[in-house]
């Protein structure tokens, strides 16, 4: 059968018009994709512009959060009175300058100034010097610690007055007894102490006065701090938990506030019964992070002890940072308990962050004295204070024996 050219050639033509539709119908939809990707891609840039914007925003918050942050408190922002207050005490404790000091500190802390009592130290400063006593004094490292704004500080504790009963689903519910409640106070005291620097220390830039007074605050109230929360007479200082009345009755008759003790079993000397018997009259509750508390010369006497099957009581840390235990538990040394004697209190046993509580009062306050002992410019600094027993069920102690 003969093929007509004519045909061939009308079917070329034919494709080729189909083709050249198609390929403007394609390059329309091609040309319309590359707009889209490039409008994308500008959308793409704008959020990326945007996205760094923001970042820069939020460095730039956190920066100015950290600025502002006050240290220690539950509020986190540090206004611009309680920073510019910072920085006139410096000058104050550097040159002596007070201008606008005392309404600075009326700002930052709420706290009038006092005439002659110096300046209050800033809350920041004053807080840093807690933590410090806290590295030093071992009362502080196992009692419970509280900062307060006024010394008005009173603490609620049950003495477990209530009753309780079982019955069945359909019985007559009987009244049952009110819980006994009690309001305790701390014994509240002034601590105070002089640091003494020259005034080339203190006009030297590089010299950290701040930190300066704070190490030797630290150093001076240390020891005195030590001695009141641990035995204490609360005349005018926190009232130690030896200074408590005691006796040897039980926790179930014991009035509330006594503390009770269990004799040495040993005239003039300390027993390993004696040992364990003070752990066990310690409820199960408080033996939960109770710790003995003791001097290094009794430390020394209960290192030897053994038990009835000949075991010493003292069990060495052999790891890497486990400390030393006395039948199990563990022992903070404290050179203001008194040494093994007749009826004397040296060993204590119990949870002392349940059974004593210190009470800080935030306001420490700086007198700058440059004229009584030239050339030193003293810094009498006073703070208040206060300690006491807040559960008596919580402290044990042992009483040696005489006869």
């Amino acid at each position: 059968m003969a093929v007509d050219i004519k045909d061939i050639e009308n079917v070329a033509t034919e494709l080729k018009s189909s083709f050249d539709e198609f390929k403007q119908k394609n390059d329309k939809r091609l040309e319309a994709v590359e707009q889209e990707k490039g409008k994308l891609a500008e959308q793409v840039e704008s959020l990326n512009g945007k996205l760094s914007a923001l970042d820069e925003l939020k460095s730039g918050l956190e920066a100015e959060l950290k600025e502002i942050k006050r240290p220690g408190t539950t509020e986190g922002a540090k206004s611009k009175e309680a920073k510019e207050h910072k920085e006139a005490f410096n000058r104050f404790l550097r040159k002596g300058d007070d201008k606008g000091l005392a309404e600075l500190e009326r700002k930052a802390l709420s706290t009038g100034s006092e005439a002659d009592g110096g300046y209050a130290v800033p809350e920041e400063l004053d807080r840093s010097l807690i933590e410090l006593q806290r590295d030093a004094v071992v009362m502080r490292q196992e009692s419970n610690v509280i900062s307060v704004g006024t010394s008005d500080y009173k603490k609620l504790v049950n003495l477990h007055g209530a009753s309780s009963g079982w019955v069945g689903e359909e019985d007559e519910r009987l009244e049952t007894n009110t819980p006994k409640l009690s309001q305790i106070v701390p014994f509240m005291g002034e601590i105070y102490g002089n640091p003494q620097a020259t005034q080339t220390m203190l006009d030297d830039a590089f010299f950290n006065v701040e930190q300066w007074l704070n190490s030797e605050l630290q150093i001076e109230f240390a020891e005195k701090e030590e001695s009141a929360f641990t035995a204490g007479d609360g005349s005018k200082k926190p009232k130690g938990f030896l200074a408590y009345a005691m006796t040897e009755e039980a926790d179930k008759i014991r009035a509330f506030g006594k503390l009770q003790y269990i004799r040495s079993g040993n005239v003039g000397d300390i027993t390993a019964d004696a040992v364990l018997q003070l752990v066990y009259t310690l409820r199960k509750v408080h033996r939960m992070g109770a710790k003995f508390m003791m001097n290094n010369s009794s430390l020394f006497k209960v290192r030897t002890l053994k038990n009835s099957e000949g075991d010493y009581l003292w069990r060495p840390g052999l790891d890497a940072g486990q400390p030393s235990t006395l039948a199990g538990y563990g022992i903070a040394e404290n050179e203001e308990m008194p040494d093994v004697a007749a009826d004397a209190l040296p060993i204590a046993f119990g949870n002392f962050k349940r059974g004593y509580t210190i009470v800080d009062r935030i306001g420490t306050r700086v007198l700058r004295d440059p004229y009584t002992n030239k050339p030193f410019v003293g810094f009498y600094t006073t703070k208040r204070v206060g300690g006491m027993v807040s559960d008596s069920q919580a402290i044990k102690l042992m009483k040696i024996q005489s006869s």
